[in-house]
């Protein structure tokens, strides 16, 4: 009986095992593809930082990241750069969070109020963002008093802006700019009137009026730790640097209208002159480093290169094609200044109006810029035309003397009296050529008319080597103006 009983029991136990759903064995978290993007703010923010922080939302939005995380240890930076950053991170589509490494002030700390979360290690510290000004040679310069509130003012409402926008108190903000500004929670004074806010990442930590903390979400000791946290372990990480040529191209965009300046003024020298030579390839290639610099720094992009080859089209067409100055010569011009404008400002995505619309502040600077440089060029035109006819360097670089039957090369005479002169084209004017005028060979332009070779001709205006031609008048017809002087 016992064995039945034993047998049953074995029977019925294997029964339960064979119906049981076999275990799973133990899997490793899978690596998730989505990116975490890491962008370093360590040492001071400029501008080459500007252009990184760029790069690298523009990048991770194209990879669909799963978040920005924006390691900190920064005792400040210039304030134009900062805004620049705060509006980035305000148009971002993705997630961006800061982690206070050590220290996070000034600049630093308007950029941490920009982010979604601010994560603190412990010992790090936050605050101090009341703006100072610099001397050329490093040191802080006491502003006047009304030069004073207006920074203040601005960056307190840059700061409560930011902190709004992204879930912040505003008001915890305000106190890092403002020394008058009294913070407590509840009867707790946490700043003082007359001190500014710095905060420790255990006093950002603790709770706020809300319950939820003053304004550090947490306080891990490391970025893994971080990540952890965010559980964004798992996820692969792309760690964004300054490049060289992005801090190279901080300069460019500093000296943008006296690149302009000098592009514009060697195109000029070249038009002014025969032939192609230096002035035309250093307009070029300064022009050249222009879009390259603006287009490192993520502002200018094809759009605007593919405008301005338009624009210089449809110019040139307006000049050598088509006599006077009409629609095309306009649009060409018009096509010209909107991509220099163009090239110097960022279109945010969702900008003014929804329609991805750069602010008027960017606006304004790049037309200002534009403008310096059309200024800068016009004076430049002025007085290159003025002296450089007679310098010795251009003496050298253009051709002084011309070739005849007869003699060969002989010194060019002054072709100021050779205005209401009449001669007769060589070869067909298109419309540019060779004519003879006074028995000699010379090289001759017209208002943009094509004339064919036997044409008789007529100068118009004689300046240096430039000497404008038309198709000469009859005969029996009355002299013409040039001809009566």
């Amino acid at each position: 009986m016992k064995t039945k009983i034993m047998f049953s029991a074995l029977l019925l136990l294997s029964t339960l095992m064979f119906l049981a759903p076999p275990t799973a064995p133990a899997v490793e978290p899978a690596t998730t593809t989505a990116p975490v993007y890491i962008i370093p703010i360590h040492g001071q923010i400029e501008g080459a930082l500007l252009y990184v922080i760029r790069r690298g939302i523009a990048e991770a939005e194209r990879q669909n990241a799963a978040a920005i995380i924006l390691p900190m240890d920064t005792p400040g930076g210039t304030l134009n750069a900062a805004s620049d950053i705060v509006r980035a991170i305000q148009a971002s589509k993705l997630p961006v969070y800061t982690f206070v490494e050590k220290d996070a002030f000034s600049a630093g700390a308007i950029i941490a109020l920009a982010t979604r979360g601010i994560y603190m290690a412990p010992g790090s510290v936050i605050g101090d963002a009341l703006p100072i000004m610099m001397t050329p040679f490093g040191g802080v310069q006491e502003m006047p008093e009304a030069m004073e509130e207006k920074a203040v003012s601005a960056v307190s409402a840059l700061v409560r802006s930011a902190a709004q926008e992204a879930g912040h108190n505003p008001e915890l903000a305000e106190s890092m700019v403002r020394r008058e500004t009294e913070f407590k929670v509840g009867d707790d004074v946490i700043c003082p009137a007359g001190r500014l806010l710095t905060l420790t990442a255990e006093e950002a930590s603790r709770p706020g009026p809300d319950e939820k903390p003053l304004l550090a979400a947490g306080t891990p000791k490391t970025l893994d730790d971080l990540l952890e946290l965010l559980d964004l372990k798992n996820h692969p990480q792309v760690t964004m640097q300054i490049t060289s040529a992005e801090k190279v191209a901080r300069w460019i965009a500093a000296a943008a209208p006296i690149l302009l300046m000098l592009g514009l003024l060697g195109i000029w020298v070249e038009i002014k002159t025969p032939g192609f030579g230096l002035p035309g390839l250093l307009g070029i290639a300064c022009l050249a480093l222009f879009f390259w610099g603006h287009h490192i720094a993520g502002l200018a992009g094809m759009e605007d290169l593919i405008i301005l080859m338009i624009g210089v089209i449809l110019l040139l067409i307006e000049i050598f094609l088509i006599p006077g100055f009409g629609i095309t010569g306009v649009a060409g011009v018009v096509l010209i200044l909107f991509a220099l404008v163009g090239a110097m400002v960022r279109v945010v995505p969702g900008g003014v109006g929804g329609f991805g619309l750069p602010s008027w502040p960017d606006l304004q600077a790049a037309i200002f810029k534009t403008g310096l440089a059309l200024v800068g060029t016009g004076i430049g035109a002025i007085i290159l035309g003025k002296f450089l006819p007679r310098s010795h360097l251009f003496g050298r670089l253009t051709l002084q003397t011309e070739q005849t039957a007869a003699t060969g090369y002989t010194t060019a005479p002054d072709t100021a009296d050779l205005i209401g002169q009449t001669g007769v084209a060589l070869t067909p004017l298109r419309p540019g050529g060779v004519a003879r005028i006074q028995d000699q060979r010379r090289d001759v332009i017209t208002s943009g008319e094509f004339l064919d070779s036997g044409t008789p001709l007529e100068v118009i205006e004689a300046q240096g080597n430039r000497i404008l031609v038309r198709q000469a008048a009859p005969s029996n017809s009355p002299p013409s103006e040039h001809a009566k002087n």
